[in-house]
């Protein structure tokens, strides 16, 4: 990417952090945590490498440094919600609860954070990029704030503002590296693509599409090639981020 480019992004991240803070403060819920791909152990920082949590955005324990917890994302309930669905929602009397129903944010064990005697409530926006990167902005409380009220009436605007934040945080990085505008897939490409999706081996593929074994492989050379992936599970994992394969 441009290095002009990344500058420019970088440049716009103040104000973006700013509204962010705003936004807590106005809803009640002036604790934040964000994180721009939690793939990624290192915590979210600026141009010179300081983490914002230890630098800007204020948390519920002042004394818990979470952000140099290199495992955080893996045990935290709002974090593996925010895995799952692609929609803001929010936090309070130790349920997850969204907009509507779903089985995938009742499933999660809010356990630790009902037992927190910090933690009042939260809203949750969850991030969702081509090429699986997932990011999140976390706003919370001490206490209870009415959250359910505040996120029906501001999820839509927070989720937007968390989408801005973490898009261009992520390509003032250059994240994902070596993102580019794919050239565009043939037929055959993205037919050989969802049938290793599915986890056909080439031979396989071949008798269902009809082709030799290594024109089936010809393809997928040609996809990853197109892609900048490097093997058939890049290939695959790519080919899904950016909608040339549906979700199993």
């Amino acid at each position: 990417m441009n290095e002009d480019y990344k500058a420019l992004c970088w440049a716009q991240m103040p104000e973006l952090i700013d509204a962010v803070q705003t936004a807590g403060q106005a809803l009640g819920m002036p604790y934040i945590a964000a994180q721009a791909d939690l793939g990624d152990p290192e915590p979210m920082a600026d141009a010179e490498g300081r983490p914002y949590a230890a630098s800007t955005f204020q948390w519920i324990d002042p004394s818990h440094q979470y952000w140099r917890d290199r495992k955080l994302a893996l045990h935290i309930a709002f974090l593996t919600a925010a895995r799952l669905v692609a929609e803001p929602f929010f936090y309070a009397d130790g349920r997850l609860r969204s907009w509507r129903p779903t089985a995938l944010l009742d499933a999660v064990d809010c356990t630790q954070a009902k037992e927190s005697p910090h933690l009042g409530e939260a809203i949750i926006a969850p991030v969702h990029l081509p090429r699986g990167l997932i990011g999140a902005v976390v706003w919370c409380s001490r206490e209870a704030v009415g959250v359910e009220a505040s996120f029906a009436e501001h999820a839509e605007g927070l989720h937007c503002l968390a989408m801005r934040l973490v898009a261009t945080h992520n390509e003032a990085r250059g994240r994902p590296r070596n993102a580019t505008v794919p050239q565009r897939l043939t037929r055959r490409e993205v037919q050989c693509l969802r049938w290793a999706a599915a986890g056909k081996t080439d031979g396989e593929i071949g008798i269902i599409l009809s082709l030799s074994v290594s024109t089936v492989r010809f393809h997928l050379r040609n996809a990853a090639a197109k892609l900048g992936a490097t093997g058939r599970a890049q290939s695959i994992q790519l080919a899904a981020g950016l909608g040339f394969v549906g979700a199993a």
